[in-house]
């Protein structure tokens, strides 16, 4: 079985973590969200994967060159304009014979995959959709189903008065091949606002997958910032932090100073060093090669990999992306900090 990433997008929400790095690329604890979810799909046995990329590409290409190092095999596939979700699903229609899996690849959830593919082989559908309950649909696409779990409609970000459900789609789809024929060729077409209606119209099977604890959209600051808080409590799990045996992690070739001070929960990445007389979490993620100086302050941030923070400085609920130097006794709350300092954007 096949598994295709939608990694086109932009991130315009995310900017401007995502000026120079695509969405896909954003690091959950370090590691790529892509390659999170790679890893995932990986445990149920699917080993070959289509990304469907546009916006700075060469990243993505660089860091998974083939999958090898990932134990899968990688096909690319480039969008020469953005072509939305259902042109950029027509466009990688050549690789695929059988049942396949699509992701959004902003998308961080607790899915289970093996048990997602199960339930669409028993509902005998064309398409089945994973759906999550919010608060708020209005921002999302709305699904109404009926007892049997079929989908009966869709309402792409609906108005309070189209509200009449609030489950959502979760991005993550099965498709049947047959499907495809059905999305015209070379064309800008959403598959949310209308390929799911116009299947459902001439009575293709939607099945409707409710199954999921967690699940979050990490397209803006404060969702990213939400999601990883998410992981230090545990509500949402990864493998290498697990919250009943301890809050914490370290990775390898960390140097603390013995008057540190450790808040958990904290995660800390790999050749590490924190000075004297630092306070560090709670809910502080510290990227791989990262330098903290004397006397600083880390809560609730974001540290990306080869951040240098000056002696005495104070970072409270602030993303700061690699590479970025801080001068010392600097102060920075609620903030993005890139390394050209050129758009610090209030969270």
């Amino acid at each position: 079985m096949k598994a295709l990433f939608l990694a086109g997008g932009k991130g315009t929400r995310l900017k401007p973590l995502t000026n120079k790095l695509p969405k896909p690329m954003i690091p959950i604890m370090t590691k790529p969200l892509l390659e999170r979810n790679i890893a995932e799909l990986k445990k149920c046995n699917i080993d070959e994967i289509v990304l469907s990329v546009c916006y700075k590409p060469q990243h993505i290409r660089e860091y998974f060159e083939e999958g090898n190092r990932q134990g899968v095999k990688i096909h690319y596939v480039k969008e020469d304009v953005p072509l939305g979700t259902g042109g950029a699903i027509k466009n990688t229609e050549k690789f695929y014979d059988d049942t396949f899996l699509i992701f959004n690849s902003d998308i961080l959830s607790d899915i289970d995959f093996k048990d997602m593919i199960e339930y669409h082989k028993s509902k005998k559908a064309d398409v089945t959709i994973a759906v999550t309950a919010v608060r708020n649909p209005a921002a999302y696409g709305v699904i109404e189903y009926d007892e049997n779990n079929y989908a009966k409609s869709f309402v792409e970000k609906p108005s309070p008065n189209e509200i009449t459900s609030n489950y959502i789609n979760a991005g993550i789809y099965i498709f049947e091949p047959k499907v495809l024929k059905e999305i015209p060729d070379g064309k800008v077409v959403s598959v949310e606002k209308e390929i799911f209606p116009m299947l459902l119209k001439k009575g293709y099977k939607i099945a409707v997958y409710d199954r999921l604890s967690y699940w979050m959209d990490v397209g803006t600051p404060k969702k990213y910032l939400e999601a990883h808080k998410d992981i230090m409590t545990g509500k949402c799990k990864i493998p290498e932090l697990d919250i009943e045996k301890s809050y914490s992690y370290r990775g390898k070739n960390v140097k603390i100073h013995s008057n540190v001070k450790i808040v958990e929960p904290v995660y800390i990445g790999d050749n590490v060093e924190i000075g004297a007389n630092t306070t560090i979490g709670p809910n502080a993620v510290i990227g791989n090669n990262c330098y903290i100086g004397t006397g600083s302050k880390i809560t609730g941030s974001i540290l990306w990999d080869n951040v240098n923070i000056g002696s005495g400085s104070r970072l409270y609920q602030s993303i700061m992306s690699s590479n970025c130097i801080m001068d010392g006794d600097s102060d920075y709350y609620n903030t993005i900090y890139t390394p050209d300092h050129t758009e610090l954007k209030a969270i």
